[in-house]
């Protein structure tokens, strides 16, 4: 009986040996499927026909030296990113049914580099959330501990890896939407630097905000994908030329004298315990590794989630004017005049959540609170930038935790939305000045739930950033455990 594996680096080495072929490996990939997300509910959509007519296809390719990079290994997409012949409902009732006539620029390039899209994953609607709670279809659970959620937005692309299903996924990343799920699923997730990766065909949220970026197992499977979805794009102007596209370059290399600073804001009482010491613990290795870890302050960081939630709704209430029940999407069947059918349909057509942010975007652009809010929000996310390079003209490096606490409880605070967004308080600081920052596994807490350590580096710097991160990896067992499901 052929035993599969788990990362990328080893079904490569598995297919190249011909332990397997691509066609039994996303065979067992659906197998996997649908033993194990019966229970954990990720997957929206399945490509069962395609993706092994994709793998037939790969085989005939063969995988020497010339194959591509990803031939034959199957990835699953977060489903605010468009796919041709494949539902993408952004988890919204609003878009239930759509299918895009094109797909994402990242999915163009995964597919041109072999790999095989096996699903969809479920997230919090137009991936405002922090728990995956707010889908419109279902709640998706922590393979950990199937009571504590996957966090969010991108949780079902966190759970998929996490529970063995496939070996990545893709995310996106607004406001910590990667890195917060891949700390508590015990992942790597990166949002890189913005504009590294083009965001032609994802469902748009915040758009200065917004990156997509990889998760995975491992961080040398993380940098391959990113080396396969980063560059220019025509089709997004704010994606960004002459990138340094071998992200691997520097893993494996030594941390000597590198300079890392933790930030005291990080220690603070409001983050967990067992998390504070873990990251201590992080700091005392790379200090024993011969990096040279120091305090710092950054005092302005404090302020980063109320700049966050105004710019990024103000930001979602322009997007979302789209959906009007006109064009595509969900049209309310009541509604009789024109506008019934704007109100009924948007009414109807989005959750809460959603509506709630439209809402404060909304009234942060409004002629009479434009200069208090929006504005305002925008001044101090110049100084929040400001105060990080600074800190990045002597530093290489800002570590500290990605999230305040390990997974919680399915409904402890989705009806209490200022506890949820403050689930963010700690990886919106990267979107606000379109840093890459990369989230790695760092241990558990008392009750075995993945803690998660999130670093930062100056724009363009993710090489740095899987340096650090593989030798942080390489010499810690965290990845070699699994959840029992």
């Amino acid at each position: 009986m052929t035993v599969f594996p788990t990362t990328i680096k080893e079904m490569k080495a598995g297919l190249k040996a011909g332990d397997f072929t691509a066609v039994e490996l996303v065979e067992h990939t659906f197998n996997q499927i649908e033993t194990i997300d019966a229970k954990v509910e990720s997957f929206l959509a399945l490509n069962k026909e395609a993706a092994l007519a994709d793998a037939k296809a790969a085989d005939e390719r063969g995988y020497g030296e010339d194959a591509p990079v990803l031939n034959g290994i199957p990835i699953a997409i977060k489903d605010n990113i468009v796919t041709k012949d494949l539902t993408t409902t952004a988890a919204s009732k609003m878009l239930e049914d759509f299918n895009s006539t094109y797909d994402a620029t990242v999915v163009e390039k995964l597919k041109n580099a072999g790999a095989i899209i096996v699903g969809k994953v479920n997230l919090d609607e137009f991936a405002m959330g922090a728990s995956t709670e707010r889908s419109a279809f279902k709640t998706t659970r922590n393979p950990w501990n199937l009571d504590r959620v996957p966090g969010g937005s991108s949780g079902g692309s966190a759970a998929v890896v996490a529970s063995r299903q496939v070996p990545a996924s893709l995310g996106s990343d607004t406001g910590g939407s990667i890195r917060q799920p891949a700390a508590i699923n015990g992942l790597v997730g990166l949002k890189p630097t913005y504009g590294t990766v083009s965001r032609y065909g994802l469902i748009a949220f915040g758009s200065s905000l917004d990156q997509i970026g990889p998760m995975t197992l491992t961080v040398e499977d993380n940098a391959l994908i990113l080396e396969v979805i980063a560059g220019r794009d025509r089709h997004d102007s704010t994606s960004l030329p002459n990138l340094p596209m071998n992200y691997g370059a520097k893993i494996g290399q030594p941390l000597t004298g590198m300079k890392i600073a933790f930030p005291k804001e990080y220690k603070d009482e409001v983050i967990a315990e067992d998390i504070r010491q873990a990251m201590q613990a992080a700091a005392d290795y790379f200090t024993s590794q011969g990096a040279i870890v120091e305090e710092v302050s950054l005092p302005l960081i404090k302020y980063g989630i109320n700049v966050y939630y105004i710019i990024s709704s103000a930001e979602a209430s322009s997007n979302l004017q789209r959906f009007d029940g006109v064009r595509y999407g969900y049209r309310s069947e009541s509604a009789h005049t024109l506008e019934e059918v704007y109100v009924k349909s948007r009414s109807e057509g989005f959750g809460d959540e959603v509506k709630r942010r439209i809402m404060l975007g909304t009234y942060a652009l409004s002629s009479g609170q434009f200069d208090k809010f929006f504005k305002k929000a925008a001044q101090v996310r110049t100084m929040i930038k400001d105060e990080l390079n600074k800190v990045f003209e002597e530093y290489d490096i800002i570590m500290g935790p990605t999230t305040t606490s390990t997974a919680f409880e399915i409904g402890g605070r989705v009806k209490d939305p200022i506890a949820m967004y403050v689930e963010d308080l700690l990886t919106v600081t990267a979107n606000i000045a379109g840093l890459p920052g990369i989230s790695v596994p760092a241990g558990f807490d008392h009750e075995g739930l993945p803690i998660g350590l999130q670093m930062m580096a100056k724009p363009l710097a993710e090489a740095t950033l899987y340096q650090v991160a593989y030798n942080f990896e390489q010499n810690h067992d965290f990845v070699q455990k699994a959840p029992t499901l």
